[in-house]
């Protein structure tokens, strides 16, 4: 933690409920500056600002044409951040996106050093598009960054500038070309957001505003400093002892092993029946994480069960593994999700 993160976790309770506020008008605005350039998308834009104040990365998942790109170049314009791209290809070496040594010569002395070139990784806002077009060893090279915010090269560490954040796109699966993320580099990523197509009547806007004059420059709402504030402000938002165990709930049920003592008989046997494995204990601190920055972005001092709620598909389908027989039937996680949230009352 640095000096001013340390600083801002220190703040008075009593400006909280000051910065609660600021949050709250901060996310309205931001939404709205989104809006100039995005039609529609008004969940996946919520979802992306509960990541961002949560401290989480995202991962959106849509066919091309979606604007999934054009989304995250829009929230760090907004945001002044700092903003990098990477092309995901089959052919991306992991020193691509950390960086790599080079060997200098000191033209004085003839000496040879070797000096580390920082990579695409570093900067506060990672968009790593296409990210499942790149081989599961290249997919990796995210691990620690996402993780510990920091990279490790030829035994020396970097620390990362913060914010950071990864904000993936991915295709569907189905296509050709794709490699599916391991398990643990889904865990990374607090939600998976679906980016469907719009509606009609957003498409036509859509077509209309993107084929006529260019936009004027979008407002900058809040600098990279008020951002780690805020961020801040969200850790130390209390979570009421029923909102912690209704996560843990919902995280638990799950899973084969444990969808007993939360779920009725029906719903247990549908998991039992269609689940390999079920989420694990991140999901809860994302579903009680997200809760909290979803009250504060609507201006509530305490999350409730109802945010918990609201989160749950986004956090823990991307948890949830499949068996054979899910895929045979053409289950998919989100339902199973669905079916947990029916079985488990607030």
């Amino acid at each position: 933690m640095t000096e001013s993160e340390a600083s801002v976790d220190a703040a008075s309770p009593e400006s909280d409920r000051e910065l609660i506020d600021e949050l709250a008008r901060s996310g309205r605005a931001t939404a709205e500056a989104i809006g100039q350039r995005i039609i529609g998308q008004r969940e996946v834009i919520e979802h992306l600002l509960i990541a961002l104040f949560s401290r989480g990365h995202a991962l959106f998942v849509g066919v091309p044409g979606l604007a999934k790109t054009l989304l995250i170049q829009t929230l760090a314009e907004v945001l002044d951040l700092r903003f990098n791209r990477i092309q995901f290809t089959p052919d991306l070496m992991p020193s691509d996106v950390t960086g790599t040594d080079v060997l200098e010569q000191n033209l004085d002395t003839g000496r040879r050093t070797f000096r580390f070139v920082q990579g695409p990784i570093f900067t506060n806002l990672l968009l790593a598009d296409e990210i499942n077009r790149t081989p599961p060893k290249t997919q990796a090279a995210l691990l620690q960054a996402m993780q510990e915010l920091q990279v490790t090269a030829s035994g020396a560490t970097h620390r990362l500038p913060p914010p950071f954040h990864v904000f993936a796109t991915q295709n569907p699966i189905e296509q050709e070309g794709t490699y599916p993320l391991p398990e643990a580099q889904l865990d990374r990523f607090m939600f998976m957001l679906d980016v469907a197509y719009p509606a009609e009547r957003e498409e036509v806007e859509i077509v209309r505003t993107t084929t006529g004059e260019e936009k004027p420059a979008l407002p900058k709402v809040l600098s990279p400093e008020r951002i780690l504030a805020l961020q801040a402000l969200v850790r130390r938002v209390p979570a009421p002892e029923n909102v912690v165990q209704h996560a843990v709930a919902l995280t638990r049920a799950t899973r084969p092993d444990s969808a007993g003592e939360h779920l009725q008989a029906a719903a247990r046997d549908r998991i039992k029946e269609y689940v390999s494995f079920g989420a694990g204990p991140r999901a809860s601190q994302y579903l009680v994480l997200g809760a909290k920055a979803r009250a504060a972005l609507a201006g509530r001092p305490v999350p409730s069960i109802d945010d918990v709620r609201a989160i749950a598909v986004p956090v823990l389908a991307h948890r949830v593994v499949t068996n054979f027989h899910a895929e045979a039937s053409g289950v998919r996680p989100a339902e199973l999700v669905r079916t947990v949230l029916d079985g488990v009352k607030p």
